[in-house]
């Protein structure tokens, strides 16, 4: 967006931007994503820094511990001093800890991985995850990133935003598609999650992945607003319509939410399920 087109908020916000901060971040980011930075050039061309300012990064990083150099000299990875960090941030909240024990009961009674999550602009975060002993478990680890539009916890989440916060969160670009079902545009969404909204509770048999199934609901803060959402995963089988397994998932689900719910705070009226699809 161009300078003179921001809103007066906006150009607060920028006056106050740090730009080597966010230079830091955005190599960060890219050696998260796997690039070791080996070759300094390349990496100065692809993440658009000056090659003296990455090589003062990198050493800064380095010694701050929030990357290491690799042994054999091929470069540099995530050290454990970012990880701890990312660690403390995500057990600081309140819903990641009243949820871990609601999702180890969860899993271990429906034989299903479950998992909780919370909404980061147009993306879900996992922030918890609970395995049974079982041979087909999720393989999501927390801190996986998926798009919200096409995943049962973020339609789940979406579904108890306002309508005009769903659309500043996507815009009017398209929305990707990761199956038939995907809602491509935002009007789409809004129908799906509307849908999802009256049922309390989203669905997904192949949505987003082919074989995999899923249940999500919301989990609601003291004021009511919906922070994150919960849900259990396996072979798409469980999740068959008008089917008592559907039926002991959905109830299992929703009293799993209303306990974490509760923990934070929640009084409003238990979830209940209503029509199937």
């Amino acid at each position: 967006m161009p300078h003179d087109t921001l809103t007066a908020p906006d150009r607060e916000e920028t006056a106050y931007v740090v730009p080597p901060v966010q230079r830091a971040f955005r190599l960060l980011r890219y050696i998260a994503d796997g690039n070791r930075c080996q070759n300094i050039s390349v990496a100065a061309k692809e993440t658009g820094l000056n090659r003296t300012t990455l090589i003062r990064l990198l050493n800064t990083l380095v010694l701050e511990r929030m990357i290491e150099k690799r042994i054999d000299g091929s470069g540099y990875f995530l050290s454990f001093g970012l990880m701890g960090l990312a660690a403390e941030a995500m057990f600081s909240r309140d819903v990641v800890q009243n949820a871990r024990p609601v999702l180890e009961r969860l899993a271990t009674e429906l034989e299903l991985s479950a998992h909780l999550a919370v909404l980061d602009g147009r993306e879900i975060v996992y922030l918890g995850r609970a395995t049974p002993n079982a041979h087909l478990v999720s393989n999501v680890r927390v801190g996986t990133r998926l798009p919200s539009h096409a995943t049962s916890i973020g339609r789940i989440i979406l579904a108890h935003l306002p309508t005009e916060d769903v659309r500043a969160i996507f815009g009017q670009e398209p929305l990707a598609a990761y199956s038939e079902q995907t809602a491509t545009s935002v009007d789409a969404l809004l129908v799906q999650i509307g849908q999802d909204r009256v049922r309390g509770l989203a669905w997904s048999r192949s949505n987003y992945e082919a074989g995999l199934g899923s249940g999500a609901a919301a989990v609601f803060d003291h004021s009511g607003a919906p922070v994150a959402g919960i849900n259990v995963t396996g072979h798409e089988t469980h999740f068959a319509v008008d089917t008592a397994r559907r039926q002991q998932i959905a109830s299992a689900l929703l009293a799993a939410a209303d306990d974490i719910s509760r923990s934070l705070g929640h009084s409003g009226p238990r979830q209940r399920p209503t029509a199937e699809e």
